[in-house]
């Protein structure tokens, strides 16, 4: 059976538009990347991948041979024709493939090499150059960046990693990069949240900590996002009580090195923030709503109270939203 969505956005300075999309599939979907205002692709549980060529008028739904028992929970479009797909899940399990046809061929690239390896999210400056971060091993979290195009991952050293801390592989957004070296990475966990920046390409790091919640392995930092280089937004809290709204976002107006609470935070827990630049304006989503922001961050406004995972948007304000049974969704001014 299609998946029909529609996704609004009210109450903002803006005219907006509703835009039902039929998505395939049912999978449960964590990865969207949008390449222009027709150009999206998608991805999900059981080896799933999804792209559209019109805007997501049509969607065409595919599995990565081979990957069927995988859950792509990351996805970056670096073009039309070349794609990284990131796999999240325990060792071998946590892969990353690459097409350079538009998904007519997918190359694994990389395997986790460790049993407890986990990888999270990943991220492209551009076609050649990428990262991808990944639980804690060893004491500290797993990052890997190639300058190949995905040939070779080679792992970087980061600072120590505090008890039971880690990344969340909710929505392919605990890692932001910028510029052709600028990186940052979230974590998360009980008593555990914290940013991590680097300028050169994750050779070395600074560590921050903003007021998110992370009273429990549930709660902590789940995205980031930055409209330029030094004013960003984290959103989270904790999956587990998605509805509690208790230190769910921070803003940083110097690069991530200090955070402060909005006036009013967004509704709810949140796993995806994103900047619409054409707009002026902060959107957030997760699994019980969606707000936007009109004053940098200060002050939120729920707009719709679906469920979502993720969120990706394009010069022009489109923008995609993807969550869970194959539901997928565009905004459009």
């Amino acid at each position: 059976m299609p998946i029909i969505v529609l996704l609004m956005l009210a109450g903002a300075a803006h005219a907006q538009s509703w835009i039902a999309q039929t998505s395939n599939s049912t999978a449960s979907l964590r990865g969207v990347s949008a390449v222009n205002e027709s150009e999206v692709w998608a991805s999900g549980t059981g080896g799933t991948y999804l792209h559209t060529t019109d805007g997501g008028t049509t969607w065409v739904a595919a599995k990565v041979p081979g990957a069927e028992s995988l859950d792509f929970r990351g996805i970056r479009a670096v073009d039309g024709r070349t794609v990284y797909l990131m796999s999240s899940g325990a060792g071998d399990k946590s892969r990353i493939y690459k097409t350079s046809d538009a998904g007519a061929h997918w190359e694994l690239q990389f395997t986790n090499p460790d049993p407890k390896g986990f990888f999270d999210s990943i991220a492209f400056w551009d076609a050649m150059h990428g990262i991808v971060i990944g639980d804690a091993l060893n004491g500290h979290a797993e990052v890997r960046t190639t300058e190949d195009g995905g040939k070779h991952w080679e792992l970087r050293e980061t600072p120590a990693a505090l008890p039971g801390e880690g990344s969340f592989a909710a929505s392919n957004t605990c890692v932001f990069v910028m510029g052709s070296a600028e990186v940052w990475f979230i974590t998360g966990g009980k008593d555990a949240a914290r940013v991590f920046h680097s300028g050169d390409g994750g050779r070395t790091w600074t560590v921050s900590t903003p007021p998110i919640r992370n009273d429990s392995a549930s709660a902590g930092i789940f995205s980031i996002a930055f409209r330029d280089r030094v004013h960003g937004m984290v959103t989270g809290g904790d999956y587990a009580k998605d509805k509690e709204d208790r230190q769910v976002a921070a803003i940083t107006s110097d690069g991530g090195k200090t955070w402060t609470p909005p006036a009013a935070g967004p509704k709810g827990f949140r796993s995806a923030v994103a900047y619409v630049s054409e707009l002026k304006m902060w959107i957030a989503t997760g699994t019980s709503g969606s707000d936007v922001s009109t004053d940098d961050g200060q002050t939120w406004k729920r707009f719709d109270e679906a469920p979502y995972n993720a969120m990706s948007f394009v010069l022009g304000g489109a923008g995609w939203a993807v969550g869970p049974r194959g539901r997928i969704a565009r905004f459009q001014k």
